[in-house]
């Protein structure tokens, strides 16, 4: 018996095509169909963060930071962080989240920043910066991740900041 089915999937059509399967084909289609809002439901994530990390590097000029958004979209490995800036010899790694009321920022992206921070930026660690920034609604909350946390593998799985928060870094003392 032959269990194999094809998928045709564009824009204006969806057609599902199953040969011999053992699979109703409602429920063929029911699984496509969640695939579909499932892309539709990450485009709309992804440009959120899109729109916070440009939203950023404007407020970083506005404080008299040099900040660029770092254009690529990152899952790997590669230690790159969201965005750059640079304010006077202080040269800071964000790593941007946009959310209602919490943001959670995984092990893995906090270490990338201070790969990025060690590996690439040739300066002594008191002038580089390892941030957190969460954009929740209108409020922005920073946190500077420490360098002895991270030297010393005492980073946490994941890093919280909620809306009530404060944060540690204040972009107008840099």
């Amino acid at each position: 018996m032959d269990n194999s089915f094809s998928i045709t999937n564009n824009k204006e059509n969806l057609r599902i095509n199953s040969e011999s399967a053992n699979y109703p084909q409602n429920q063929i289609e029911d699984s496509v169909m969640i695939r579909e809002v499932d892309k539709d439901e990450i485009r709309r994530w992804r440009k959120r963060g899109f729109y916070s990390e440009n939203a950023l590097v404007k407020l970083l000029m506005k404080k008299g930071f040099h900040a660029v958004r770092v254009p690529v979209s990152n899952p790997s490995l590669n230690p790159l962080p969201d965005v750059i800036a640079r304010k006077s010899s202080h040269v800071y790694a964000f790593e941007v989240k946009n959310a209602g009321y919490y943001a959670y920022f995984p092990k893995q992206q906090i270490e990338k920043l201070f790969r990025f921070l060690d590996e690439l930026i040739p300066l002594d660690n008191q002038f580089k910066h390892a941030v957190l920034a969460a954009h929740l609604g209108k409020k922005w909350i920073f946190k500077e991740i420490s360098w002895k946390d991270w030297e010393k593998n005492k980073l946490q799985e994941k890093a919280r900041i909620l809306k009530r928060d404060r944060g540690n870094f204040n972009l107008e003392e840099g």
